[in-house]
């Protein structure tokens, strides 16, 4: 039992600690918690005053002599955000923001894919019937579109016959 007693000494010193007990263990660590609560603290407020297409391309820098460096993903981001300067450095100051000047960067970001075009196909069975539909309708702008849409997904039942 002995040798078990130890083992079991060396794992409770090893459990799980919450990374901000661990932050703030030492100076370093703590100006290093302070600089990220300070970032999180930007975006969250940067979320609430920018557009939602702002504020999903753009980052807070750190505040460095009273200038706060915010990062825009592309140039067109950019200059909005150079449009909109004074009025964001305005409310950025009523929030309580040491910040006296706006520096706007880009740093561009890996193009995302834009998603897969759909390529939805009808069955034949159901162009068929949508064919059909069209037939028995009066003509209207309905059974336009659904004799075109017939068409579009698969070849019409007059093919056929």
């Amino acid at each position: 039992m002995k040798r078990f007693s130890s083992f079991s000494k060396v794992a409770s010193a090893r459990r799980p600690q919450p990374v901000a007990e661990v932050l703030g263990r030492t100076d370093a660590f703590a100006a290093l918690r302070a600089g990220v609560e300070q970032i999180s603290a930007l975006e969250r407020d940067l979320a609430q005053l920018l557009p939602d297409y702002l504020a999903k391309n753009v980052e807070p820098g750190f505040i460095k002599d009273g200038t706060l460096t915010l990062f825009a993903a592309h140039g067109a981001l950019a200059a909005r955000l150079r449009q909109i300067n004074d009025r964001l450095l305005s409310s950025l100051q009523q929030r309580g923001w040491p910040v006296r000047t706006l520096a706007v960067k880009v740093r561009l970001r890996a193009v995302e894919e834009p998603p897969a075009p759909k390529q939805a196909r009808m069955t034949p069975a159901g162009a068929a019937a949508l064919q059909a539909l069209s037939r028995s309708l009066p003509p209207s702008p309905l059974q336009a579109a659904l004799a075109t849409m017939a068409a579009r997904h698969g070849k019409s039942t007059d093919e056929k016959q």
